[in-house]
């Protein structure tokens, strides 16, 4: 029986071992910081051997190959080994695909992949297409696989990190939405190292294949300059009408599809997204749903259709790799419940406000799974810290600026700032209305910083 490792015990380390327990592989886990609960008991309960706190080389350097999570460096010394060692080190996205004949819609970019991906997958869920989402997005296209379903599609948003260690995986379709500097620390600050760690996804793309991608972003129009493709090349713009390709110059107008002597226009007025990097977003999302073959008609109405019930669960923006998520209207401890089980890991918890004498004990669990701070945003606190002292750090704050930097000072990338109160808002705010949009326009000044 040949041997997986795999190193990082989070949600795509675990669905990596437990892909690899089901196709007979003797499986070993081994993670240097503490597995976070659930994941123990998600090892546990397959029958998976693993570790924390430390890597045991003897255990780890017997590998026939390694799935190594995106959060870990190339450069960790446990990996520096392998490589001197010849393991082979892939990601759980590399590992997933060999179990699965689906077609792959693939997103990457330094900004909007997330939006992209979630208006692509809406398309194709509504279209009647047979698909599931997951990648970056925190769900593990591995675990998706291991389970009992096939899906017929998988929709997935690609880190750098994960495209990394990607190597005869191969994108049915292909989208960067844009490259802008990134992670550069993961590059030896070197902007073409990390333009090439995205161009990744384009890698073993054949003529029946598909590539999509922002032909306003200067060094996503140099890279094709550069290289030659055997696939299909379509771009969207904002400025210029691209055949085959997108255009949408404006809100509150049409984008029109271009193929060839075939030209398409959606109208899309009014439509809830709004603004230059959305309209971008609707364009890679509409040029991947169309490669794919789903009708204008689906298209156009899961655009129109795409937003969520403003102060709910609302995202509003993505700075430095963290999601801001606007959930003003959650005003007691249910509504938080289910703010945070909506969202992944990671979570910047702003919570407080006039206190209705909650009972914060329902939600120990998930904050105890996915918060990894609390922000107490009130003039009084008290039963914030009476509830959550001894479970997590708290920040106090008396001002939505307060507020804003507390989160950016604790989250990091991949995490989430949920604004999800638990309390009415009058006492800092003159409603749950008030609260929510300055927060959002907070989140709006530093995206455009």
């Amino acid at each position: 029986m040949s041997k997986i490792v795999v190193l990082g015990a989070g949600e795509s380390g675990v669905g990596a071992a437990i892909l690899a327990k089901k196709k007979g592989f003797e499986v070993f886990v081994s993670d240097f910081g503490t597995i976070k609960p659930q994941y123990v008991k998600m090892l546990d309960d397959n029958g998976i051997q693993y570790e924390q706190g430390g890597h045991t080389e003897s255990k780890i350097l017997d590998a026939k190959e390694v799935v190594k999570s995106p959060g870990i460096k190339n450069d960790a010394p446990i990996v520096l080994k392998l490589v001197a060692a010849n393991i082979p080190v892939i990601s759980e996205i590399e590992f997933a695909a060999r179990y699965t004949d689906a077609q792959f819609v693939c997103i990457t970019g330094s900004n909007g992949k997330t939006t992209t991906t979630e208006l692509t997958y809406s398309i194709l869920k509504k279209a009647g297409l047979d698909v599931a989402m997951a990648g970056n997005v925190g769900n593990s296209l591995a675990m998706l696989v291991a389970g009992d379903h096939d899906y017929k599609y998988y929709v997935l948003e690609l880190s750098s990190f994960q495209l990394d260690n990607m190597y005869d995986f191969r994108a049915h379709v292909a989208v960067i939405t844009n490259i802008t500097p990134d992670h550069l620390d993961r590059y030896d600050f070197k902007m073409q190292n990390y333009t090439d760690s995205k161009m990744r996804i384009t890698r073993n793309q054949g003529k029946d294949d598909v590539y999509i991608y922002f032909a306003d972003d200067p060094i996503l129009a140099a890279e094709a300059k550069k290289r030659s493709f055997e696939q299909q090349v379509k771009t969207f713009s904002l400025v210029k009408r691209q055949d085959p390709g997108a255009f949408f110059p404006e809100d509150d107008g049409y984008i029109e599809i271009l193929d060839g002597y075939l030209c398409s226009a959606l109208p899309f007025i009014g439509i809830p997204l709004r603004g230059r990097h959305n309209r971008c977003n609707i364009m890679a999302a509409v040029l991947a749903a169309r490669a794919v073959g789903v009708h204008f008609t689906r298209i156009g109405d899961a655009v129109r259709d795409f937003q969520p019930l403003e102060h709910r669960v609302e995202p509003c923006g993505e700075v430095d790799g963290v999601k801001y998520v606007n959930d003003s209207k959650g005003t007691n401890v249910d509504a938080v419940w289910y703010a945070l089980d909506t969202v992944g890991d990671g979570v910047v918890l702003i919570l407080g406000g006039v206190d209705k004498g909650n009972d914060y004990s329902q939600l120990y669990d998930l904050v105890d799974k996915k918060v990894k701070a609390i922000v107490a945003m009130g003039v009084d606190n008290t039963p914030i810290h009476k509830a959550f002292d001894w479970r997590k750090k708290i920040v106090d704050v008396h001002s939505m600026a307060e507020c804003i930097e507390a989160c950016r000072s604790l989250a990091t990338a991949g995490d989430t700032v949920l604004l999800s109160p638990a309390c009415a808002s009058f006492d800092l705010f003159t409603c749950y209305e008030d609260r929510g949009e300055q927060f959002k326009e907070a989140v709006k000044k530093l995206m455009a910083k």
